[in-house]
């Protein structure tokens, strides 16, 4: 066989004293360690580099696990993660950390129906008062009748200005680790929700419209904006990287940025240069959770030029995250913020003269 087919796999015992690097890069030899090794490698070396933009979609309860404190929040503050698509639930729940509450490590196994009798909510194995949904929800209606909210906006500036809120209440509190929110307003980086009455900050938002709200979260706003940041990437030399945790809407929201850009607005055409992704999905069911980088080449998604840059490994993202966390931190040099939440109106004015110029030129040469 040829050497150039693979590299020697040169079983050692572990050490007592091993590092998180030392053990992905010799003992995640095969199958999805492979993968998760092969996913390091790819994001310190070639992602998480300065010319790259880096949109990350986040789906799964990964923060009432803490990951949104615990992993996510320092992946920003090294300048990791340019943007974000997020369920709703997610940001949600990572609210919880920033005001203060308190969430438990518990049991898959315990009685449903005297929880309930309790009143005690279960994500699985994470378990959390009722109280602490119903303190969060008074926390989201008060600030959401502040003035700022008050107006027609998307969901960047909507989670900015959550995110704000909550970090003043952090502050108050003396909360030792900010939370994702806040973490990324302070950061400058834009978070997004494809389906933001989908969560129980949607249906906080409703019930304040019953109340004569003026706040409206207008999705147009967002497929726009998401588009100038993915076609904004390509100043210069530069980049962009989809990394995705699970899958769902919020992977479909970073992806579908390229077709905006060239199916419907007519612009170049090329696909992100990055695609890494964990998952638990299957692809034959042909869900979008489980499609892979090669299905989405054939919508535009990914540039088929850079397949050898796409990696899916199949596991749990409260398996990848922390690892890739750890691995990330330790092999990677911090980045210079890219702010991208201050160059939204830039990003987009920039997309918006592009695209009726490149309409105008159809209507002439018709």
């Amino acid at each position: 066989m040829s050497k150039k087919q693979g590299k020697k796999i040169a079983p050692a015992p572990i050490s007592s004293n091993i590092s998180v690097v030392d053990l992905i890069n010799n003992y995640f030899t095969a199958y999805n360690s492979a993968r998760l090794r092969e996913a390091c490698k790819l994001l310190t070396e070639d992602i998480f580099q300065p010319g790259v933009t880096v949109g990350l979609s986040l789906s799964g309860a990964m923060t009432p696990a803490g990951f949104g404190v615990s992993a996510l929040a320092p992946l920003i503050r090294h300048g990791y993660i340019d943007w974000m698509i997020s369920t709703g639930a997610n940001l949600y729940h990572d609210m919880h950390y920033g005001l203060g509450f308190d969430l438990f490590a518990g049991s898959p196994f315990l009685d449903d129906v005297k929880l309930r009798e309790e009143g005690t909510i279960r994500i699985y194995d994470i378990i959390f008062g009722y109280d602490v949904l119903l303190e969060t929800d008074a926390f989201i209606r008060k600030i959401l009748q502040a003035e700022p909210f008050q107006k027609r906006m998307g969901t960047a500036e909507f989670h900015y200005l959550l995110g704000k809120y909550v970090r003043e209440v952090e502050k108050q509190l003396g909360v030792e680790n900010s939370c994702l929110l806040a973490t990324a307003y302070e950061y400058g980086v834009p978070i997004y929700t494809s389906s933001p009455g989908d969560s129980s900050i949607g249906m906080n938002v409703a019930a304040l419209a019953l109340e004569g709200s003026k706040l409206v979260l207008d999705p147009a706003i967002d497929v726009n904006e998401t588009a100038a940041i993915a076609y904004g990437a390509r100043e210069g030399e530069g980049k962009s990287a989809a990394v995705i945790l699970g899958g769902g809407s919020p992977k479909n929201f970073l992806l579908q940025t390229q077709p905006q850009i060239h199916e419907v607005l007519g612009l170049e055409e090329r696909g992100h240069d990055f695609f890494v992704q964990f998952t638990d999905a299957r692809p034959d069911t042909g869900g979008l959770s489980g499609a892979t980088p090669a299905e989405a080449v054939s919508w535009g998604k990914i540039d088929p030029d850079e397949l050898p840059s796409t990696i899916v490994c199949y596991t749990d993202s409260t398996i990848a995250l922390p690892l890739i966390t750890a691995y990330a931190l330790n092999q990677g040099q911090p980045r210079s913020l890219k702010r991208l939440y201050d160059r939204r109106e830039e990003l987009l004015d920039t997309l918006q003269k592009d695209y009726l110029a490149a309409k105008q030129r159809v209507l002439v040469e018709a």
